[in-house]
């Protein structure tokens, strides 16, 4: 198994990467969520997941092994294949999909294109005790945490914002302090919109 990749970036795209190790050119496959975390520095380390088939052997790279460990657990769910996982954590980030299933907010994974109702569904069914376990989140306070997000969203909407517009930042607000109250989400969200 290739825990992680550490050499020169040689080329960069949205969709993948050619990192060269030791004279070896890597073509790795990656999420826009990565993409938009790696610089364009001449030395960069990825994390890896290498999956094998019968025809190919497909290597996946991740910023940090967080985004590393969702994939895998995605990968875990029925239905749920390599391209899917990546075009998941494409869409959201993976603080974002794992207190989705924590929550067991369907509509928030199903927005994501090509997931659909029932598949959104089994992803929770078959995760969530295990996210619950593995990142030793309290139901309790995800749920006041996910009102204080649903009251600031709402208050935002009434203001005229977009709502995806205004999600995206309310998550990233609260990735930083995941503590604020209504009032200081939305006027940290209002800063950065």
């Amino acid at each position: 198994m290739i825990h992680h990749l550490k050499g020169k970036l040689v080329e960069k795209n949205p969709t993948n990467l050619i990192i060269e190790c030791g004279g070896v050119g890597y073509f790795v496959n990656i999420s826009l969520n990565t993409f938009s975390k790696i610089s364009d520095a001449e030395q960069i380390q990825v994390f890896t997941h290498l999956q094998v088939k019968e025809d190919s052997h497909t290597l996946f790279g991740f910023a940090e092994k967080s985004e590393r460990e969702i994939f895998r657990l995605l990968l875990s769910v029925s239905g749920i294949g390599s391209s899917t996982a990546r075009s998941m954590l494409s869409s959201l980030s993976p603080l974002q999909i794992r207190d989705a299933i924590a929550t067991g907010d369907v509509p928030t994974i199903q927005g994501i294109k090509g997931i659909g109702a029932k598949t959104a569904q089994r992803v929770i069914l078959d995760l969530k005790d295990k996210i619950l376990k593995i990142y030793d989140i309290d139901e309790v306070s995800l749920s006041s945490n996910n009102t204080n997000k649903d009251e600031a969203l709402s208050a935002l909407e009434v203001l005229g914002f977009a709502r995806k517009q205004a999600e995206r930042v309310i998550d990233k607000v609260l990735a930083q302090d995941s503590s604020l109250s209504v009032e200081n989400i939305i006027k940290q969200t209002l800063k950065n919109l």
